[in-house]
């Protein structure tokens, strides 16, 4: 049985890997190298507890660089070793974002815990458009998610209120910063189980397989949003 539900927002904020791309491959093989180079041991578990955070925070955190010229370096280093991996779309990005499409309004952009120099190339190698209104990294907040503040300044790039937004997340720690933003929030099953998600302290609004669950359409200068949460 069908489980729809209609929202109506002023804006989406997306996350971008694991929401809108998949770079799975390039993070292991990332995370592999670095656990080599700084003598981490097993990469794996490292995947998946610094997963949707900024590097700046995991590097200096895992890798222990205090110096931020050579952290920035190995930010750059360990972004290479991804996009090496070849970001692909996630079913259902493209089309949902050709929904947004407005001349007169900013209803979406991408909040992301890459960097400035990482991202646009990662959607432009994965086919996803930049949002008109222009994307957050992580050089334009102080504090990365799930601090509410990624997604503040997602809000205030398109112009909104966070509380008449809904965040697309696949993350934990993004879903939390949604939250605490006071947007509404959607879970993404694409990289975290459902079950994960549920029994997690996220408790985000709406959780659905992937973005081919979600269709949006402009009505009125807002954006209605049909929400799918049925599995399979």
């Amino acid at each position: 049985m069908l489980n729809i539900t209609k929202v109506t927002v002023d804006a989406i904020l997306f996350d971008m890997d694991g929401t809108l791309i998949d770079s799975t491959p390039g993070v292991f093989k990332a995370w592999d190298t670095f656990s080599k180079d700084y003598s981490l041991g097993d990469s794996i578990p490292i995947v998946h507890a610094t997963h949707g955070r900024r590097l700046y925070d995991t590097l200096k955190e895992y890798c222990n660089i205090q110096d931020e010229a050579k952290l920035y370096a190995e930010i750059d280093r360990f972004e290479d070793e991804v996009i090496k991996g070849g970001p692909t779309a996630l079913p259902g990005a493209v089309a949902l974002l050709s929904q947004l499409t407005s001349p007169t309004a900013f209803g979406w952009t991408i909040v992301t815990s890459a960097s400035n120099g990482y991202a646009p190339r990662a959607l432009e190698r994965s086919g996803v458009p930049l949002p008109p209104a222009g994307l957050v990294t992580s050089n334009d907040v102080s504090q990365g998610k799930p601090h509410p503040a990624p997604y503040l300044a997602g809000a205030l790039k398109c112009g909104v209120n966070p509380a008449n937004c809904l965040v697309v997340e696949d993350a934990i720690s993004g879903l939390k910063s949604g939250r605490a933003a006071g947007a509404l929030t959607l879970a993404v099953c694409t990289s975290t189980t459902r079950e994960h998600i549920i029994n997690s302290d996220a408790n985000p609004h709406y959780i659905v397989d992937d973005l081919t669950k979600i269709s949006a359409r402009w009505v009125d200068g807002k954006i209605e949003i049909l929400i799918n949460e049925s599995t399979g």
